[in-house]
Order: structure tokens, then sequence, then C-alpha cells
């Protein structure tokens, strides 16, 4: 369940790369999907997914690389909550522009690294017994 579990998150990656490449603004592949564009900004999210989704497929293949998955992808929730209650975010939502989808996909990501996060513990303590 772990390693599939695993391998599906690099390919999610992989599809929010190519949705930040190309400006596919659909939520979940792009959390800030209603807020200005900077195409070279994007491009640079979309190459730097490629390192998430390989960190995904060599922890998949792995266990030992897991731990490092489990900090990246709690790193990204976290980075994700600052974004969300940040005064830059603040300025370029229109007045009457809450966070809440943005809080919403901050807590899939968060509930996704709990399931990963519970999964690889489990795996540790039957490797352990």
């Amino acid at each position: 369940m772990l390693k599939l579990l695993l391998y599906i998150c690099a390919g999610f990656f992989v599809l929010m790369g190519t949705a930040h490449f190309f400006g596919i603004k659909l939520p979940v592949l792009f959390v800030y999907f209603d807020t200005p564009f900077y195409g070279y900004q994007d491009r640079i999210i979309a190459f730097t997914l490629v390192t998430y989704a390989s960190l995904f497929v060599a922890a998949a293949m792995h266990p030992q690389i897991r731990p490092f998955a489990l900090v990246s992808i709690w790193s990204t929730v976290a980075g994700l909550a600052y974004v969300n209650v940040s005064p830059d975010l603040a300025e370029v939502l229109a007045d009457d522009q809450g966070t809440l989808l943005y809080w919403l996909q901050t807590g899939a990501f968060a509930g996704l690294a709990a399931v990963l996060t519970v999964l690889v513990l489990k795996e540790k303590g039957t490797a352990d017994a």
C-alpha cells in the first residue's frame, strides 16, 4: 500500500508540474489557482516538482529514502500554511476573496502527509519486530 501511494504521489507531482508549466490553473494541481500568474515563476515551480516526483519514486523503490520524502511533504504543508497567512498573499487577493480553498488544499496535503507518516511508521515497526 505504501509503495503504491508513493508512486501515486510521484504521478501527482508530475501532473502538478505539467499544470504549472503550461499555466493550467486547476485547483489541487495549482494551489493558488485564482491569483496572478507569472509564467516564469510557474515554470520554476514545474522544474522543482520534477525533484519531488523523483524523490517519491526513489522512496517507493528504497525504504531508507522514505523519511526524506516525509520531510519534503511536511515542509510543503508548513510552507503552504505560511503562505496562506502571509501578507504577500493578502496583497494579491481581492477584497472579498478568502483563503478557504487554499486551506482545504493545504489540509489535503497534510492528510496525505499524515497517511504517509503512519504507513512509514507502521512499516518501520513491522521491520523492527
